[in-house]
């Protein structure tokens, strides 16, 4: 939870700056604060923060094109690491300070944004977001409402990474999948992986789960037996897998007893899996920045299509040779990096 007295401080500064800024550029360009008042206000609300380089891109997307931090706009970051009850403080205060835009990453937060802008006319701008199973836009090409941005892939990214992972494991025929049974992106993900893990003789091992403890007393329980019931693990788009109390837990499960783990974020390849495959969090928060400008120069959120993002190949070569898994050089050709 963020500090009371700190968030505080940091909005009176944050509200300061802003009025600073307004009373200077008036005062320098001679016109009144009234005319002045292109000093755009942006809430972040990062909704996880390992994807702090996603507010790094949206910053540098938004510098390339005119918008410089300081001098036309001001940034409101916010962190709230899976807390909906954060997030939606975090919306409502945004709302509550009139800012002229909100960016936010990654579904869960882009769907409190929606919720916590409905009846207002804040515009939404989102990143990282999954589309299937939930309600965040209407389509594609017509969001609707006030909302657009970066969309993320779920399903797609889910498969290529088990075909990637088993292009480097072919042995494999049980692969555990833990998820949160409550999260809305995951069913999409589970109906694109089953048939594509049957296609090659693959079993899915579901482990839905509805806590942390659920997944150490999972992973525990297995421990104990004669047999894990696994021979790989696949991360999907998930919030409790990736939490920040979730994710070691799997990692370390896996290392101690010799499996591989297809990883979705990025950081994942760093810390157990020995692969990652998702979009490039700087890059995608720079396909955000256009949208952001198209909707702060007038043109309505929800008139705006949604864009796709690549996905980049991280693969941790050191930990797939430890492993014995086969990495040819096709595969490293693919690769956006490659940990040694």
């Amino acid at each position: 939870m963020i500090n009371n007295s700190v968030s505080i401080r940091k909005r009176i500064n944050w509200l300061t700056a802003f009025v600073v800024l307004l009373v200077v550029s008036a005062l320098v360009s001679g016109c009144s604060v009234e005319e002045s008042s292109k000093v755009h206000r942006v809430g972040i609300l990062n909704g996880f923060s390992p994807f702090t380089d996603i507010a790094e891109g949206f910053k540098a997307g938004m510098a390339e094109l005119g918008y410089k931090e300081g001098e036309n706009i001001v940034y409101d970051v916010q962190v709230a690491n899976f807390d909906p009850a954060e997030e939606a403080q975090i919306i409502k205060q945004f709302v509550d300070d009139d800012v002229d835009l909100i960016f936010t990453f990654a579904t869960e937060a882009a769907l409190s944004a929606k919720t916590g802008t409905a009846g207002t006319d804040v515009p939404v701008v989102f990143a990282f977001g999954v589309l299937e199973g939930n309600d965040l836009i209407d389509s594609v090409r017509q969001p609707g409402g006030n909302v657009t941005g970066v969309r993320f892939p779920g399903p797609d990214l889910s498969v290529k990474r088990f075909e990637i992972l088993h292009e480097m494991a072919p042995h494999i025929k049980q692969v555990g999948i833990i998820y949160n049974a409550n999260y809305p992106a995951n069913q999409s993900q589970l109906d694109e992986l089953h048939p594509a893990l049957a296609s090659k003789g693959v079993s899915v091992v579901g482990i839905p789960v509805s806590s942390v403890a659920d997944i150490e007393a999972d992973l525990q329980a297995r421990t104990a037996s004669d047999d894990i019931g696994m021979d790989a693990i696949l991360i999907i788009t998930d919030d409790l897998s990736q939490s920040p109390d979730g994710w070691p837990l799997i990692s370390q499960f896996a290392a101690d007893h010799n499996i591989p783990i297809a990883g979705s974020a990025a950081f994942e390849a760093d810390t157990g899996a020995v692969l990652s495959y998702i979009p490039n969090g700087f890059a995608t928060g720079q396909l955000a920045a256009p949208i952001a400008d198209k909707v702060l120069k007038g043109t309505a959120a929800g008139e705006i299509p949604v864009v796709t993002p690549e996905a980049d190949l991280r693969i941790n070569y050191a930990l797939a040779e430890e492993l014995g898994l086969t990495v040819d050089k096709g595969l490293l050709s693919q690769a956006a990096e490659i940990i040694y």
